[in-house]
């Protein structure tokens, strides 16, 4: 039993020091806008919106209402040989924000899910064209897919399938971090094309015949919030065109609005193949994911498949009629209040967000700041023997300061929801003044 006698034994947390945490845990008692409500009774800006994901800010009685509406009305139906009007509804809404030449939807539960999905379907879609020896993935170091085999396998972060192996066949290009040449960067870095000729290099050892796809975050964000060298994402759609491979974009993280844009793909006038997405989707309140489908993709499945069943893929909660309500209520709140747009770099809180973060360069710790839309990364120089150590130092500082920060590596990680206002940026930036010369002496 801890000291205010809630028993934490039961709960084995994920991704978590647990018994570090347990010894002095941090509890989250409520929440509403872009304030967390501590179980002491303190209140903590939320600058990671959750977890890249509450980007409308918390308990908006929008959502609320629309989910217990729903589970009055209908709280759950099969969606195998069956359908609900919502699901059809909802999934016409979506697609009127991706890019054009995708208009379809397949319905998952969570990140991890739509990336499985997004690989099923790429291997799906050479199949029925009798091309079933292009299996191959091509990942990034430092990316992040998700947690289930096929996330890990194409994902680039060592801790996560460092003890389960990858189970697929997978290389992975460079990450596009390069603090000597692009630090203290303001969007989108200068330095860094030329890395994406190391796809062409992949391509020519294992062959295009053998490659089904590539997939990379445009922004990769538990990497570091890792941002791509101007004309890099370019220079991969027109590789893979070239080599007739597909382009997934994961963007679970960049999706709704946080690069100023529903998609990155759009921000950055780069169409891939397919789209993972999930958190902001339905503001995190109730789990729901989706992997969006280009109309070539989608039409070759149906036209070429096989049998009755033209994609053998699914979930028990796919398309789950109150994830839709919640996701539904979501939309209209980033319609009407423009939040879709609000994290633009160039726009006024994109910009002050921008001039907010670098203003910590002037600290001696600092050695780079990064940033687009509503999205940012201090990173900082390590003491000797602590490297990869000190972004998670500043987590419980600045949590008793009264903000919420992610540590990843040396960086310290942010993406406040797109509902914040300059006050608050101040705040965040004021505790990372206080907290960053407190673990970098």
């Amino acid at each position: 039993m801890t000291q205010n006698s809630l028993n934490t034994d039961a709960f084995w947390m994920p991704f978590t020091a647990n018994r570090a945490f347990k010894a002095d845990p941090r509890i989250v008692a409520s929440a509403e806008g872009v304030m967390l409500t501590s179980k002491d009774g303190r209140q903590v800006i939320d600058a990671t919106a959750g977890l890249w994901c509450t980007n409308a800010g918390h308990c908006r009685t929008e959502i609320a209402d629309a989910v217990n509406q729903q589970l009055r009305t209908l709280d759950f139906s099969s969606i195998f040989n069956f359908g609900h009007e919502i699901g059809f509804e909802y999934a016409e809404r979506l697609v009127k924000h991706t890019p054009d030449g995708i208009n379809h939807v397949f319905f998952g539960n969570s990140g991890s899910e739509a990336v499985e999905t997004a690989l099923k379907l790429a291997l799906q879609y050479w199949n029925v064209q009798g091309k079933g020896e292009k299996k191959r993935f091509i990942g990034r170091q430092k990316g992040y897919h998700g947690v289930n085999f096929g996330g890990i396998s194409v994902g680039g972060l060592t801790p996560n399938f460092k003890n389960f192996g990858q189970w697929l066949m997978v290389d992975h290009l460079r990450h596009t971090l390069d603090i000597v040449r692009n630090a203290f960067s303001k969007g989108l870095p200068e330095n860094g094309l030329e890395w994406a000729e190391e796809l062409e290099e992949l391509i020519q050892f294992h062959g295009a015949d053998t490659i089904a796809a590539v997939i990379v975050e445009p922004i990769a964000g538990a990497g570091g919030v890792i941002l791509p060298p101007k004309g890099y994402l370019q220079r991969l759609r027109e590789i893979c065109d070239q080599h007739n491979i597909l382009l997934i974009f994961d963007e679970v993280i960049t999706g709704w609005g946080r690069t100023g844009e529903a998609f990155a793909a759009t921000e950055f006038a780069v169409t891939p193949d397919l789209i993972t997405s999930a958190k902001g989707i339905t503001n995190a309140t109730v789990p729901l994911s989706a992997v969006f489908v280009s109309d070539k993709i989608y039409n070759t499945c149906m036209e070429q498949a096989q049998g009755p069943v033209e994609f053998y893929h699914g979930y028990t909660y796919s398309c789950h009629p109150v994830a839709c309500a919640a996701g539904m209520a979501t939309l209209d709140i980033y319609e009407r209040d423009g939040l879709l747009t609000r994290a633009k770099t160039d726009g006024d809180i994109g910009r002050y967000w921008q001039e907010a973060l670098h203003s910590l360069a002037d600290l001696p710790q600092v050695i780079d700041v990064r940033n687009y839309g509503l999205v940012g990364a201090v990173e900082l120089r390590a003491p000797a023997g602590e490297a990869g150590t000190v972004g998670a130092k500043a987590l419980p500082l600045a949590w008793e300061k009264g903000v919420m920060v992610r540590g990843i590596g040396d960086a310290i990680c942010m993406s406040p929801p797109l509902i914040i206002e300059k006050p608050e940026i101040d705040t965040i930036v004021s505790v990372l003044r206080d907290v960053i010369p407190q673990i970098c002496p």
